[in-house]
């Protein structure tokens, strides 16, 4: 008999999970979320509160899919429960560097003495928060919080001048992780 490849996600108490046709949807005490899982060769089911995702191949190509989908449905479950959080510290030290956030854009004014503003976009239901000096991204998609955090920093990258002397900008303190349940947010 062929040992068919599976994985198996468990679904915690609070959180609903379903699939329509190739959308899983799941739902959870700080939102919810949709994400398309669409391949002829994987199945996929919801018994028992587990999400289980089967292949009767054995291909090398097929496994590494089944592996990526159960971390996105595990992805998904965290973010509707914890939800996701990056950091960003604000550095700079030739000209004060103001941060403004304006509907769904960052504006970063005087960056590098710049008179143009740069500008940052916010990736789906992100949430930016602005400290002194830190600069704060939560969501309950990790990909949408992870893109925000990376344009934000792609755009205050110093070009054109000596890296080790021009250290300003906001640069990436805290990738991507669960929020912290003690912490209350």
């Amino acid at each position: 008999m062929i040992n068919m490849p599976e994985k198996t996600i468990e679904i915690p108490d609070g959180v609903e999970a379903r699939f329509e046709k190739n959308s899983l949807i799941v739902r959870g005490p700080k939102g919810e979320l949709q994400r398309i899982f669409k391949s002829p060769w994987i199945k996929k089911e919801i018994k028992e509160n587990t999400i289980i995702f089967s292949s009767g191949s054995e291909r090398r190509k097929t496994c590494a899919l089944l592996g990526t989908w159960a971390s996105h449905a595990r992805n998904m479950i965290i973010g509707v429960t914890r939800g996701w959080e990056a950091k960003l510290k604000t550095v700079y030290s030739h000209f004060p560097v103001k941060i403004n956030i304006e509907g769904d854009k960052v504006i970063i004014q005087n960056f590098m003495g710049e008179r143009k503003p740069r500008v940052s976009s916010i990736v789906g239901d992100t949430k930016v928060n602005i400290g002194k000096d830190e600069i704060v991204i939560t969501g309950t998609n990790k990909e949408d919080v992870g893109q925000t955090a990376a344009n934000i920093e792609l755009v205050t990258k110093v070009s054109g001048y000596d890296r080790r002397v021009f250290q300003d900008g906001c640069h990436l303190i805290q990738k991507c992780s669960p929020v912290d349940e003690e912490k209350g947010e």
